[in-house]
């Protein structure tokens, strides 16, 4: 019997030892959970019915990790965390600057795994979509109907200068460099330089900002990259 309020969960990890166990603690929480073993069969299974959470391996046959983990940030807003190789520290920063929520070091706990996705659920208070509203002050940030307002004005953005705020807001304080903007913002769609990532930076602190040359929120941090201030 499923309880009331379970959440679903989509498992997409190819060793059937490691999925079933993480199944068993999910289902010992409550959860409903459903297993994959590789990409392709994952986005079907997103595309049917999207989870109210996923937990994704980073090394999948077919479409990996990252790269699935890119195209359901694209789609919408379902939470992910990802599970990593002890040395995949380039996986990890990769993910977070795709979007995902967490990671998890393999080997893991399936314990520790089973409070991660119990912490990402509590965060995003446990529905399938974040709240589509990002208020910072008077910068309002509506994910749903794509629109920017400050101070109760419209502020027209571009769709690239809108994801790449989304980007920003949804990491507040977490610093990234521009490879990893260009990774998460624009994906195999880029063409250019590192120089595309500051103009566009550039652009959208001149939009949000009451004075760019000061700014709040969107800041340049020398020598890294830039950070979005809450």
């Amino acid at each position: 019997m499923i309880a009331t309020g379970a959440r679903r969960i989509l498992v997409v990890e190819d060793e059937a030892i490691v999925a079933e166990v993480v199944e068993r603690y999910l289902r010992r929480d409550g959860h409903v959970v459903e297993i994959q073993h590789d990409g392709h069969a994952a986005l079907a299974a997103l595309a049917e019915r999207p989870p109210d959470l996923v937990v994704l391996d980073v090394m999948l046959p077919g479409i990996d990790g990252l790269d699935l983990c890119q195209r359901i940030r694209a789609a919408g807003d379902t939470p992910v965390i990802l599970l990593t190789a002890r040395d995949g520290e380039v996986d990890r920063l990769t993910g977070l600057a795709l979007g995902a929520d967490d990671y998890v070091t393999k080997p893991f706990s399936p314990r520790e795994l089973a409070a991660r996705v119990q912490v990402v659920l509590r965060r995003v208070g446990g529905s399938t979509a974040r709240v589509s509203e990002l208020r910072f002050g008077s910068l309002i940030i509506d994910t749903g109907a794509r629109t920017v307002t400050r101070d109760g004005a419209p502020v027209p953005t571009t769709a690239r200068e809108f994801d790449l705020l989304v980007h920003f807001a949804r990491h507040p304080g977490q610093v990234f460099t521009r490879e990893q903007i260009v990774s998460a913002v624009w994906g195999d769609e880029f063409e250019g330089d590192d120089g595309t990532v500051t103009v566009h930076v550039r652009r959208v602190r001149a939009k949000i900002e009451l004075d760019a040359s000061k700014p709040m929120h969107l800041k340049t941090v020398w020598g890294v990259g830039y950070r979005f201030d809450a």
